[in-house]
């Protein structure tokens, strides 16, 4: 591997290595037998704990809890709906 390349886990594999985390009481000899670094298990525990199965979404997607994918979500219909109604204002301008 080069210097400065990252491996990518597949969402998969960080799930079971986190659950096999639960299971065994040597974290770190769990690691090496998978080959990572215990610091990345740890790290993808804490992600687990905090987010649950949205833990791993993929490359460039933010982790976001239930309740933040739906503000989320709200806020973009909001915006859209926003943007409808301005649009129709001024179409309505044009008509007077």
């Amino acid at each position: 591997m080069m210097k400065g390349q990252k491996n990518h886990y597949e969402a998969s594999f960080k799930l079971l290595a986190v659950e096999l985390s639960y299971e065994r009481s040597n974290i770190s000899e769990l690691a090496r037998e998978i080959g990572i670094k215990a610091s990345l298990l740890y790290k993808w525990r804490k992600d687990y704990q905090e987010y649950g199965f949205n833990s791993f979404p993929g490359k460039g997607n933010l982790k976001l809890t239930v309740e933040q994918d739906r503000i989320v979500e709200l806020e973009k219909r909001l915006k859209d709906a926003e943007l409808a109604r301005d649009i129709l204002k001024k179409s309505n301008q044009h008509f007077l």
